[in-house]
């Protein structure tokens, strides 16, 4: 598989934007406690595809945005890829 740019082609997972910086989105939980736990899943997602996202938490929110530093900030299939499994990672009643 190659690291081709999603950015051409514009097309990004369900829920999430392509924008400037990256692949971009934004959850918003319960609870602080469910947003902290959510970004655990991810972390460990994220060390496991060696691949880490630029984030931030505020209370029940957690916004997150994709790029491939290595790629010269371009957003290629691991982005879309790891995005992907975020989506998977998401409990129900979040947004």
């Amino acid at each position: 598989m190659t690291e081709t740019s999603e950015s051409e082609s514009g097309s990004a997972p369900d829920g999430w934007d392509l924008t400037d910086q990256g692949l971009h989105r934004t959850f918003t939980f319960q609870s602080f406690s469910e947003a902290w736990g959510f970004m655990n899943r991810v972390a460990l997602a994220a060390e496991k595809q060696d691949h880490h996202p630029d984030w931030s938490n505020s209370w029940n929110k957690v916004a997150i945005t994709l790029s491939s530093h290595d790629a010269g900030g371009r957003v290629t299939e691991r982005d879309v890829r790891l995005a992907s499994t975020i989506n998977k990672l998401v409990p129900s009643g979040a947004q």
